[in-house]
This record gives C-alpha cells, structure tokens and sequence, in this order.
C-alpha cells in the first residue's frame, strides 16, 4: 500500500509517495519442526516437553509474574473487577500460578481478589464470563469449594442463578455472543458445574438458556434469510469469531451438547458448522463477518485462532475429517501469520494464536503442534519488544501480561491445558 505525505522544502510543498506497511503480522523466522531442529524443545519418545525448555519456560514465567507484581498497584486500584480486562481475570491467572507451583500464597491471594470482585462488582446488565458480573461469581464459587468453604461457595452460586431471569428475558435486549451475551453467561453455568461436584446448578436450567441462544439463533436466520440454521447479529454485523460471532457460540453449545437433544445438534449445530466451512479463505483463514473480503485478521477474537478450536471440538463430537482437515488449514495460516504487530494478547495477540496449536496437539497428538506453541512461548519471552502499540490494559488477562503468563503455564501442561473461560 502506498500513501502521500507532504514536507515542506523552502517555501514549496512536495508531494511525496512513500509505502506504507499495512501487514498486521511480523515473518516467522522460526524454523518448522523437525527431529533435529526440535531436539531440546520436544522429546519425541513422550510427546512431552523437554526438560530443558520447560526450565526455559519456569524462568520466563517467574520473571513476568515478579513484573506483575511489582505493578499491583496499578491493577489492583482499578474499578475494573472484569475477567476480560480487570482484577479478576489477573487473580485467575495467579490462581492458576498457584495452582502449578503449589503456592498457597498466590490461591489464596486470588481467592481474596475475586471475592472482592463478586462483591463490589455492580452493574447486572453485564451478564457474561468476560465482561460481567458472572465471571466473579463463578470463579469465586469454584476456588471456595475447592478449599472446602462450600457454605460461602453456595452464596455465590445462588447469586450467579438469581440472574437467569434477566438473561431469560426476551424483553432485555440481550445480544447471544460470548463476550457480552448469552453465551457467555452459558459458559458461567457449564464452568461451575464442570468444577463442582455434584454439579450444583440445576439441568434444566443450563437447558433453557441454551435452547434460548438456539431459538433465538434460528430466528434470526429466518427472519434474514440466512443460509446457515443458526445466525447472529452483533451491532448489525453478523460476525463469524469467537468473541462476537457464531464460531463463538457454537464452541459454547457444543460444549454443552449434554444438554441439547439430538435434534438440535443435528438440525441446527451440525450444518451451521458447514455453512462455516463455505467461509474459509484458500490461505486457510476467515472472515470476521459475513460479507466481509478482507482476509487480515489472524488473531483469537477474529480470524483462524478461534476457528481452530471450534473445528477440533466439532472433530472430537462428530468424527467428521472434513472439520479436522478445517482447523489444520486454520494452523497453517496461524504458523505463517500469527505472531502479531498487536501485541502477545490471547485476545488478539501471539498468546492467544499459540493456543490454536495447542489445541492441535490435544487433537492430532501430533508433536509438531506442541513444537510450534512453543515457538510461540518463545516469542513471548521478549514481552513489550514486538509490538506497535502498548495494550489499553497492559496487565489484564485477555490484552495484556497476566495472559501471557497463563499460556506459559499451559505450554508447560499441554495435554491438560485449556483457553481460559472460553475451553471448559
């Protein structure tokens, strides 16, 4: 792409037509895996990673959580108690630190934060895993269970089901996406009974917001004539991803395929997934939204990284290669074009396209996958170095420092790991 500045040389104004770099995406030097390149990043006999470059990986993460900490007061002060870009998706990740190197310290300082997060987070119009209120609750009530205060872990759990009437609610307005709709107040649901047992939120609840985001989804398709079974809108663009769009959604309700009946996956899930299919770009990417020609956005939100973790999922469910052969495709455009100008967000950065090949690797035990999230990992080492522009939240979970540090946890546990909130 070129463009004209203007400089000015005496007392005249040229014209001058300099090129403008427009590629969102930096050239992967990195070398493609092979037994001799990946040596001491992979051990071939385990399918494991080297011991060498998980000590790699230990380092690095220590370094980035003493960065973390040593900036908690300009995270912690925040009003934002989101597990999108606040408080509690940073307590997530140490939970998760907490977790791997068995610090009681660190779980007990997310469990701190994230109790405050349920309590004083106010407004119940934002109804998601993400961007709402429910995030909190779920993960609160889920870290107190597990340290056994399950009176406590009840409270939130009832405030959490308090809300389905409003999300029930044809009459609200509320949108079916993951980030800011129904989807991701499913995800809430599915996550607490995932982490829970017994399972303390009732079946048919989970069932009637699923249908809901069902029902609601084949109405809007007939209404505009779509040519797949379920579509949504979204600031009247019907978007494709995960964040915002039917790929988005569709991951939820496969996810909760024990709660639909045959019927609506068959009739409706199913041939969504192959009008999706007609959607891919030759290079192996896709659209963000329907009528959409730019084939730009490689990144979780947008593009191939999220569409990779759908087709996986559809792979597991219904045996079908034509969806593993899909998200393949998605892996070789993500290799090529994934490490970002945009930063090392699992939003919209490398992070978050490294899960793509993990979630390749949980499929296809194929060790070149795993290799290729390392390489990722690798890129991430040199965090704030390749970037155009600093993230609005640089410490948050989904744009910022603490997601960088929970891919790093994963890559370590890569047959167990899973995207934060959006991988139940």
């Amino acid at each position: 792409m070129y463009s004209f500045i203007r400089i000015l040389k005496g007392n005249k104004i040229l014209k001058i037509l300099i090129h403008m770099d427009t590629t969102k995406h930096y050239k992967n030097r990195f070398e493609d895996y092979s037994t001799s390149v990946g040596h001491n990043i992979i051990r071939n006999d385990t399918n494991m990673i080297h011991d060498e470059f998980k000590s790699l990986l230990s380092s690095e993460i220590n370094k980035l959580i003493e960065i973390l900490k040593k900036n908690e007061r300009n995270w912690i002060n925040s009003n934002d108690y989101s597990v999108y870009t606040g408080q509690a998706g940073i307590a997530y990740t140490l939970y998760h630190y907490g977790k791997y190197f068995n610090d009681s310290v660190y779980i007990n300082m997310a469990t701190e934060i994230l109790q405050k997060c349920a309590t004083e987070f106010k407004s119940k119009h934002k109804l998601t895993f993400l961007t709402g209120v429910v995030g909190p609750l779920a993960l609160t009530a889920v870290l107190l269970q597990s340290q056994q205060k399950k009176e406590e872990a009840e409270q939130f759990i009832l405030k959490l089901k308090s809300l389905s009437t409003y999300v029930l609610d044809k009459s609200t307005g509320i949108s079916d996406e993951l980030l800011y709709g129904r989807a991701g107040y499913l995800a809430s649901l599915l996550y607490v009974n995932t982490n829970i047992a017994p399972a303390p939120i009732e079946t048919d609840l989970v069932e009637k917001v699923a249908s809901h985001i069902i029902n609601s989804g084949i109405s809007y398709a007939l209404s505009n004539h779509s040519q797949s079974p379920l579509m949504y809108s979204w600031h009247d663009k019907e978007y494709i991803g995960a964040a915002h769009g039917l790929a988005g959604i569709l991951y939820l309700l496969l996810q909760a395929r024990l709660y639909l009946t045959q019927a609506q996956i068959d009739n409706y899930i199913k041939p969504s997934l192959y009008y999706l299919k007609k959607l891919q770009f030759s290079s192996g990417n896709f659209l963000s939204s329907v009528g959409s020609p730019s084939d730009r956005l490689v990144q979780w939100c947008h593009g191939a990284p999220g569409m990779s973790a759908l087709f996986c999922l559809a792979y597991k469910v219904f045996e079908d290669s034509t969806f593993l052969e899909i998200a393949i495709q998605c892996g070789e455009v993500i290799w090529e074009r994934g490490l970002l100008k945009k930063g090392y967000s699992i939003c919209h950065g490398v992070a978050g396209n490294g899960y793509a090949f993990i979630h390749l690797f949980q499929q296809t035990k194929d060790i070149k996958y795993l290799y290729r999230a390392c390489k990722f990992a690798e890129w991430c080492f040199h965090y704030g170095l390749h970037q155009n522009r600093s993230p609005d939240r640089p410490f948050s979970l989904f744009e910022g420092l603490a997601g960088v540090i929970y891919f790093l946890l994963d890559v370590q546990q890569p047959h167990s790991a899973k995207f934060p909130t959006y991988d139940i």
